[in-house]
């Protein structure tokens, strides 16, 4: 735990692999990662290579590869391809099935609030997110916003962690701003209804 009782910036990422990956605790893997990642967004993006083809080229070699091995391992003794056994537990689906239930009930909840209730601060929010979303997506395609994302990823949570009494300060000023914002536009919309009526009466 940090300063003022604040929760340390790898235990909200959860303390694992990821954690050391996205704080550069494990230069290798983070290192790796962003390599990788470049060469991936370079071949697709910068090379006109087909995604497409890549998967099945490289998933045919893999066959090949596979096949020749297990081959070959039975006319020379030799051992098998050390390939696991691919089996995924039911608590595994239902721990995945749960995650999702989370997210689509809450996405019907907000869709409701529109739909049925007519709720103007969540039509407002959903608005203005889908708008930014295509606004920023008209400048990039899907696989640059996805390398752009794998950036912030290895940079966001890194400087942060070094920086993090500086910047939650600057926060917690901009947090007292957006509530007396929100604050004042939550009164404004109350007005509203009111106004219409005198209007009308």
């Amino acid at each position: 735990m940090g300063d003022f009782g604040r929760i340390s910036v790898y235990d909200a990422l959860g303390g694992g692999a990821v954690a050391d990956i996205l704080l550069w605790k494990n230069s290798y893997g983070s290192g790796v990662f962003l390599v990788v990642s470049t060469i991936l967004w370079f071949l697709f993006e910068r090379g006109g290579y087909n995604i497409l083809a890549f998967v099945a080229n490289n998933l045919l070699l893999l066959v090949v590869i596979l096949f020749f091995w297990a081959k070959s391992a039975s006319l020379l003794n030799r051992p098998l391809p050390p390939i696991p056994e691919l089996d995924i537990s039911e608590e595994s689906v239902l721990i995945a099935a749960e995650e999702m239930q989370v997210w689509i009930n809450h996405v019907f909840s907000i869709a409701h609030k529109i739909a049925v209730e007519g709720n103007v601060k969540a039509s407002l929010a959903v608005v203005s997110t889908l708008w930014l979303i295509s606004y920023i997506g008209s400048f990039f395609n899907f696989l640059t916003l996805i390398y752009i994302a794998i950036l912030a990823s290895l940079s966001v949570p890194f400087l942060y962690d070094m920086f993090q009494t500086q910047v939650d300060e600057k926060l917690i000023v901009v947090h007292k701003l957006a509530h007396s914002i929100h604050m004042q536009a939550d009164i404004a919309l109350q007005m509203l209804p009111l106004t219409h009526k005198q209007k009308t009466q």
